[in-house]
């Protein structure tokens, strides 16, 4: 190779190169050898180059490489699982969420039907739903009716393994009765997960700050703890 190349460049330096009027130029002779250092040293970089670059780039990216292996591997998306709905009537709804965020599915009535006043009526939904295992749903009311019309929801858990057809049943609070129309929705339906660990009989608990305080104890232990901080929270010269 290097024969050659030297003969290419000393063929290429001896050719004569005359101007347009037809005169021979002359150039001062020069060497092929630093031409041919030159390839040589390219030649030799170029046939290094697919082991060198990787091994120096891996070198100046030290860090960034063992960052690299110890990243955890990617997380597989979990699928969410269908909330299976069987309709039992032609006015039965499906259960439907009002935005992309609400937590709660709208629940309809299939019938009509008269919540009493200060009383209460089961409302039917027509529908059975397949919960999916490890959650159960919970009914709750809606927001607008308990504010408009204070309609609340008791009785509200559906299991897993239950088939049987959904009903809604309605507390009225109010002094006037509350009619239902088929379509109407009357409840939200939240899908929640659940834990059920085994049940240990045991002696004796841990025992906590709080203890065996029950009912209306947090906001009497925040009277005491104020009243012992700061006697003038006791006095009478304290008012709200």
């Amino acid at each position: 190779m290097a024969g050659k190349l030297g003969a290419i460049c000393s063929s290429r330096l001896a050719a004569p190169v005359f101007n347009h009027h037809g005169r021979r130029l002359r150039f001062p002779s020069i060497s092929p050898a630093p031409l041919l250092r030159i390839s040589h040293h390219h030649l030799r970089q170029r046939a290094l180059s697919p082991i060198v670059a990787p091994a120096m780039a891996t070198a100046s990216n030290g860090n960034a490489t063992a960052a690299a292996e110890h990243e955890p591997p990617h997380k597989v998306a979990r699928v969410a699982p269908l909330l299976k709905v069987k309709k039992l009537s032609e006015k039965a709804v499906l259960p439907s969420r009002g935005s992309a965020h609400a937590a709660g599915y709208d629940l309809s009535s299939a019938a009509e039907a008269v919540v009493p006043a200060r009383g209460k009526a089961m409302v039917p939904t027509d529908l059975s739903i397949a919960i999916p295992e490890g959650t159960y749903a919970r009914i709750a009311p809606r927001s607008g009716l308990a504010l408009k019309h204070s309609i609340d929801v008791g009785a509200g858990v559906i299991d897993a393994d239950y088939r049987g057809p959904v009903g809604v049943i309605l507390f009225n609070h109010s002094d006037a009765d509350f009619a239902v129309k088929p379509g109407d929705r009357i409840a939200q339906m939240i899908i929640e997960v659940i834990a059920t660990p085994e049940v240990a009989e045991v002696e004796d608990l841990d025992a906590t700050v709080r203890g065996e305080g029950g009912f209306g104890s947090t906001g009497m232990m925040g009277d005491v703890v104020m009243k012992h901080l700061y006697p003038l929270y006791a006095s009478d010269a304290f008012v709200v």
